[in-house]
């Protein structure tokens, strides 16, 4: 296969030629392969990770200083502001928080390539990304995008560019959509990842973005199933992602994890 890194320069030159249709069918085809075992992962990884934050959001206020922190965020909610002092610091948790777990949210990933391939898979696989080199470059990127988006958005609804701002932040979100494969199926660092999916989207745009906006409303289906539906479409955004990067990029074999069976 063909380095990364001369691939990525001979789509920045030349571009390359991506059908709807064919990478819908894959992404459809590959999400049937996980949607199960990757909806009952998400579904008890959130409910375990909603009693985690709770009890430590719980802790951290205080029982006896509950109701007055409940009070405050009617407040602001009626007030539809939130104080900068308690915004900037909530915004650093939140950015924090979702680059610590980026890793774990590689691993679905990891699984897409594994029902692609037929290969076994197993639980403990979706923390291999916390280990040496994979950690490091996947955290900082996240971070980096991160930082970068609620920096501009925040700066720009304090100016009172509320819309602005949004467009911004989803705008930076779409073309860095595909540095997490780049760097877990490429090898690539962080930096060399944020700039390989900046130059490969803008090269497709609006296909890419048709296709997103395709997996969005799949995973929105799952909403009418009670709300736990949801659980079991929004992989099909890893699917996509996963189809969109093994059309454009391919998915080299040799950069495989140790995997094993698909049961928990």
């Amino acid at each position: 296969m063909t380095p990364i890194k001369d691939q990525i320069a001979e789509i920045k030159t030349n571009g390359y030629q991506l059908d709807f249709g064919t990478v819908f069918e894959h992404a459809f085809e590959n999400y049937k392969k996980i949607a199960l075992y990757a909806g009952l992962l998400f579904f008890v990884f959130t409910i375990l990770l909603y009693i985690l934050i709770t009890a430590g959001f719980i802790s951290y206020i205080g029982i006896k200083n509950m109701e007055e922190f409940l009070n405050n965020l009617k407040s602001f909610q009626t007030q539809k502001t939130i104080p900068t002092n308690i915004l900037l610091p909530l915004k650093a948790g939140l950015i924090l928080f979702s680059s610590l777990l980026s890793p774990f949210i590689a691993g679905f990933y990891n699984m897409a390539d594994c029902g692609e391939k037929g290969n076994e898979f197993h639980v403990s696989t979706m923390f291999n990304y916390y280990k040496a080199p994979y950690f490091w470059n996947i955290f900082s990127a996240t971070l980096l995008i991160s930082l970068l988006s609620t920096g501009l958005s925040i700066l720009l609804e304090l100016s009172g560019f509320e819309i602005t701002g949004l467009l911004i932040s989803l705008t930076i979100s779409f073309l860095t959509f595909l540095t997490i494969p780049l760097i877990i199926f490429g090898d690539l660092n962080a930096i060399d990842a944020i700039k390989s999916s900046i130059i490969i989207i803008s090269k497709q745009p609006i296909i890419l973005l048709g296709l997103v906006i395709v997996a969005i409303i799949a995973a929105l289906i799952g909403l009418f199933g009670l709300c736990i539906g949801i659980f079991f479409t929004y992989p099909f955004m890893f699917s996509m992602t996963y189809a969109i990067y093994s059309s454009i990029i391919g998915i080299n074999s040799e950069v495989e994890l140790e995997q094993v069976d698909f049961e928990i």
